[in-house]
C-alpha cells in the first residue's frame, strides 16, 4: 500500500524591498528616514520561514535616469516604452557601491535576491514584474514553488517600489500584508493615498509589533 507523503505546510515570506545604499539619507536618491527601517528588517527576519530581498540593478544608460536625457532634470516626466515615466537621479547602478545592500542589513538569512530594473528601456518598481508587465523577475514562481501563501512586505520606497510590489503580490493571489512602520516614502504627503490604493487591491496593514505573534 502506497503511503502518501505529507505535504509541506504553507509558509510565510518576508520581502525586503530595496534596502540599498542609494536609498539611504546620504544616497543618490535619498528616501527621508529610510535608514530607520533597517534595524526593523533585521529584527523581523527570525519570524519568517523565508526571507527575500529585491534589489534595484540598473545599467548606467537606463532610460529613467535624467542624466540620459539632455536638458531634462529629475522629476520631469517623459514616456518610456509607451508608459509614463518620472525621471530619477542616477541611482543603484549595477556593480556600484550605491547598489549594494546597506552594510547594517543582516543578509545571512536571505534565501534569494531578485534584481530588477535591468532593462535600460523599461523601469521596474515591482519586485515581481517590470512596469509594463512584459517580463517577470521570477519572484512569483519562486514563492509558489516554496509553498509560500502569505507575504509580508516592507522597505523603500513606500510610494513606488513597495507599492507596486504589494499590488502585484495581491494580483498574483498571495495573502499580502504591508508592514506599515517598516516603510518610508519619497513623498511623505502621498502616504495616505498610497496605502489606500494597496488596501483597495486587497492588502492588509500590519504593524511590526503584530509580526511577533506569527511564530508557531
Amino acid at each position: 500500500m502506497r503511503r502518501h507523503s505529507k505535504q509541506k505546510p504553507m509558509q510565510k515570506a518576508l520581502i525586503l524591498v530595496d534596502l540599498q545604499n542609494d536609498f539611504m539619507p546620504t544616497g543618490a536618491l535619498p528616501v527621508p528616514h529610510g535608514d530607520e527601517v533597517v534595524p526593523l528588517a533585521n529584527a523581523l527576519q527570525v519570524y519568517f520561514d523565508c526571507i527575500i530581498a529585491t534589489q534595484d540593478w540598473h545599467p548606467r544608460n537606463h532610460g529613467s535616469f535624467a542624466a540620459n536625457h539632455p536638458g531634462l532634470s529629475p522629476g520631469d516626466a517623459i514616456e518610456l516604452a509607451g508608459l509614463p515615466q518620472i525621471l530619477w537621479p542616477t541611482h543603484c547602478v549595477q556593480a556600484t557601491a550605491g547598489a549594494e545592500f546597506v552594510k547594517t542589513l543582516k543578509i545571512d538569512r536571505i534565501a534569494k535576491v531578485f534584481q530588477k530594473g535591468c532593462d535600460p528601456n523599461m523601469d521596474s518598481y515591482s519586485g515581481f514584474f517590470d512596469n509594463g508587465h512584459t517580463k517577470s523577475t521570477g519572484l512569483g514562481d519562486y514563492l509558489q514553488a516554496r509553498r509560500i501563501s502569505e507575504v509580508y512586505i516592507m522597505g523603500l520606497a513606500l510610494d513606488y517600489c513597495v507599492k507596486y510590489t504589494v499590488l502585484d503580490a495581491c494580483q498574483l493571489g498571495f495573502k499580502t500584508f504591508l508592514i506599515e512602520d517598516g516603510c518610508r516614502g519619497v513623498n511623505v504627503q502621498s502616504t495616505d493615498s498610497v496605502i489606500q490604493a494597496m488596501q483597495a487591491a486587497g492588502a492588509s496593514l500590519i504593524r511590526s509589533t503584530e509580526v511577533y505573534t506569527l511564530r508557531t
